[in-house]
């Protein structure tokens, strides 16, 4: 779980049910980061409610401040939930991309030749 993890209302009350939801989805995303950047992982998430003349829009952003890097990742819809759900799915994406960029390369490759079989040995 992200430890630093905030969420914010804007023009809308954040009721207990929505606040679980949000850091149990987002909250779990940590898995993606590597080891050793899930320390000074701290994420905010910003729920927004707009009320055009006939139309109620939800906007869900969530801001992941990394290492060397800060995601942002904006979904708009008319449900909040499904606009968290859509927020995670990219965020996840984001992530993996982000670890497979940041991470140590020659230990990857260490662990690939240490576990490759030598043809010699069948």
């Amino acid at each position: 779980m992200i430890e630093k993890l905030d969420v914010r209302g804007v023009h809308m009350h954040i009721d207990a049910k929505l606040f679980t939801y949000a850091t149990k989805k987002i909250g779990k995303l940590d898995t993606y980061v590597s080891r050793h950047a899930r320390s000074s992982l701290h994420g905010e998430i910003i729920l927004k409610e707009e009320v055009l003349k006939t139309k109620k829009n939800c906007i869900c952003e969530v801001i992941m401040h990394l290492p060397h890097e800060v995601i942002t990742i904006k979904e708009s819809t008319i449900n909040m939930y499904a606009a968290i759900d859509i927020v995670e799915q990219k965020l996840k994406n984001q992530l993996k991309k982000y670890k497979e960029t940041h991470d140590n390369p020659h230990l990857r490759q260490r662990l690939i030749n240490k576990f490759k079989r030598d043809p010699s040995d069948i």
